[in-house]
């Protein structure tokens, strides 16, 4: 078997390479939800989320969603000299992925919130290779075609585009030791903004998918966030003017991107926060879903039942509207 280092110096020759060979395809995905705040804090469903069981696999199948992305927090369960992930915490995650598989829902197993990236990413790219390495050869036996890696999510502040693949990059090794085709998905800097999407260069693997979120306009989308400072003053309706052209604007910047690289990215997150009324949130959801619905790439909305909901935590009933606006066709 061929050296980590050597697969880590590849990974890096081939950065920026054309894939070789046909464009790959896209993702399967066509209308997917993200389970948030339930497996990304420090500890599970600390921020409120509910605590995720079989039915809730089941009723996201049911309500016509085909894919799951799975945020889960790796570094607090590992900050020990090796790195080593808590046992408990990996069968816990094990246990979520394998009952969404049952389901029929695809997965992305998403890394989420890994500070030391974003701060120090020369540091943090060891740590976060010895995380995916044990992640990898865990879920190695899982069917490729509907479990997918995300190395890290929304690279941000010290991470950006120019040294991504230099941290990433032996994560990425680190997965092809033991699951060599199996889709993984990368971010650029920025959060993983349109910006950073328009200058994404990823290595020639043609199992290495982009991703890109979109909370365009922002002042919109996170209106009265608690975790945004300043936040954004409440009362912003969606539709006034300005937001259709630049609606049309950045679906146009996504097209470049597929024409300029021949990858299709997929909508990592999107959503609108839950003080915002109801309807507005409604209309915005609709405008993404129909906006972005001819380039077929997929769309992940945030989230489940937290922060920027589609179904009431407590009563368990789906937001009225909220499906139908996303394309989604109850099964």
């Amino acid at each position: 078997m061929r050296s980590l280092s050597l697969l880590v110096g590849l990974a890096l020759v081939s950065l920026a390479m054309p894939v070789s060979g046909a464009a790959p395809a896209r993702l399967p995905i066509d209308h997917c939800i993200n389970l948030g705040n339930h497996l990304e804090e420090p500890a599970e469903n600390a921020w409120g989320g509910k605590h995720l069981e079989r039915q809730d696999l089941l009723d996201i199948r049911a309500a016509g969603f085909d894919t799951v992305r799975l945020p889960v927090r790796w570094d607090v369960h590992s900050d020990n000299p090796a790195h080593t992930i808590d046992p408990a915490w990996m069968v816990r995650v094990t246990q979520v992925v394998d009952q969404a598989l049952a389901a029929h829902l695809n997965v992305i197993l998403d890394s989420h919130h890994f500070a030391l990236a974003d701060t120090d990413p020369a540091a943090a790219a060891p740590w976060m290779a010895a995380l995916w390495r044990q992640i990898a050869q865990t879920f190695a036996s899982r069917p490729r075609a509907h479990l997918w890696f995300e190395i890290d999510n929304e690279p941000h502040g010290a991470l950006t585009n120019a040294n991504l693949m230099a941290t990433l990059g032996p994560s990425l090794a680190a997965i092809r030791a033991s699951n060599p085709d199996r889709p993984v998905v990368i971010g650029g800097g920025e959060w993983s903004s349109l910006d950073a999407l328009s200058t994404l260069e990823l290595p020639a693997d043609r199992h290495v998918y982009p991703t890109f979120h979109y909370y365009n306009p922002f002042d919109f989308t996170h209106q009265g966030a608690s975790w945004v400072h300043p936040s954004p003053p409440l009362g912003r309706a969606y539709g006034r003017p300005g937001d259709a052209q630049m609606l049309a604007r950045d679906v146009a910047r996504v097209k470049a991107y597929v024409a300029r690289t021949g990858r299709v990215p997929f909508m990592g997150e999107n959503g609108a926060n839950e003080l915002i009324p109801l309807d507005q949130r409604v209309a915005y959801t609709r405008a993404i879903a129909q906006a972005f619905g001819p380039l077929h790439i997929g769309v992940c909305s945030w989230g489940y039942t937290n922060t920027f909901p589609f179904r009431d935590n407590k009563t368990g009933a789906w937001l009225p509207g909220m499906l139908a606006a996303a394309g989604l066709t109850p099964r």
